[in-house]
């Protein structure tokens, strides 16, 4: 790939990155409906479509703080070309497509982020990364599963005790109807964290190419595409992942979900306004375990979460790897 690309080819790269876009919804979907489906508060086919609607809108409410971050707090811009754009985006789409093929909810947000920093290590070294922005992203992989699970844990513990008199009947038909709400923030937040990413690539790229003049900037009609794309992956759906993370940690109530869901939903506000690309996986992961310790310890399944920590820890390397190897492939084509 030359330095400077003719149209068809920028476009070529921009498709992909959509369908990076896409598959993020399809592989996330499980992170905004899960809890709201496995309480049978809303069937799946509805659950999508009222998903997909606040992944769509959610840039209008958090700004664009996240795909700055991706499109020059991890790797050098000046290291960007079409070759790193174009292994970053391999590395993260196998690696997408393995853990959904096994029902792994792991990190698409991760998984972009390790394939950006292999693809431009392999380019120019260790030099290439920005550490002040990867060593806050970093940092997250720990603490935005552990926030979403104090908070979760906390919100079930208020709740128990403000609904103390309360007849179980009374509890569970409140909370139906609380989780609408709190099943459309987690939407925000999961579509104004995870949409931006590929926005902040797809914008990095255009500058590569000087498309974007001197100055960085997020064009509004990739705020849009991407949105769209997230917003179409999200219908399609992810059902291995509902059920893993729906029902297969811990089962919940109306209750539970909501507060798993409010829990997960602050932690993604406060993420994305400080611009940090948190996981949506890792945050309502922490969240559903959360809620499931406050019962007791052992109504969460720890086999499976430890399972999914396992697949989390590996994202970023594997991803990066393959990012890697796609790069010096491409090196070899030429």
């Amino acid at each position: 790939m030359d330095a400077t690309l003719g149209l068809p080819v920028l476009t070529i790269l921009i498709a992909v990155a959509l369908l990076f876009d896409f598959l993020n919804g399809l592989h996330d979907a499980a992170n905004s409906i899960a809890t709201i489906v496995s309480t049978r508060v809303l069937r799946p086919q509805y659950a999508v479509f009222w998903a997909a609607f606040f992944n769509f809108v959610a840039f209008a409410v958090f700004g664009l703080h996240v795909a700055n971050t991706i499109g020059t707090g991890i790797i050098d811009p000046s290291v960007v070309d079409a070759t790193v754009i174009f292994a970053a985006l391999v590395g993260a789409i196998v690696w997408n497509v393995i853990t959904w093929g096994l029902g792994i909810p792991s990190s698409s947000s991760h998984a972009l982020i390790g394939g950006l920093v292999g693809a431009g290590m392999a380019k120019a070294g260790i030099s290439a990364a920005v550490w002040s922005g990867l060593s806050k992203t970093l940092l997250a992989i720990v603490l935005s599963p552990l926030v979403g699970f104090l908070l979760a844990l906390v919100l079930v513990a208020i709740v128990s005790w403000l609904s103390v008199r309360s007849t179980p009947f009374a509890v569970d038909r409140a909370f139906r109807i609380l989780q609408f709400a709190s099943a459309s923030r987690y939407s925000l937040g999961h579509g104004g964290n995870d949409a931006p990413k590929t926005m902040g690539i797809i914008a990095v790229l255009l500058y590569s190419q000087g498309h974007l003049g001197d100055s960085f900037e997020i064009p509004f009609w990739v705020v849009l595409a991407c949105q769209s794309a997230m917003a179409l992956g999200t219908l399609m759906g992810g059902w291995r992942i509902v059920r893993t993370m729906g029902l297969r940690i811990t089962k919940l109530t109306p209750m539970q979900g909501f507060c798993a869901e409010t829990g997960g939903a602050a932690t993604l506000f406060i993420a994305t306004y400080l611009g940090v690309p948190v996981s949506t996986t890792h945050t309502i992961t922490g969240a559903i375990v959360g809620v499931g310790a406050a019962r007791r310890i052992t109504a969460g399944r720890w086999n499976v979460a430890s399972s999914l920590v396992y697949a989390w820890v590996i994202t970023i390397p594997a991803s990066a790897a393959v990012a890697a190897a796609s790069y010096w492939a491409v090196q070899v084509l030429k």
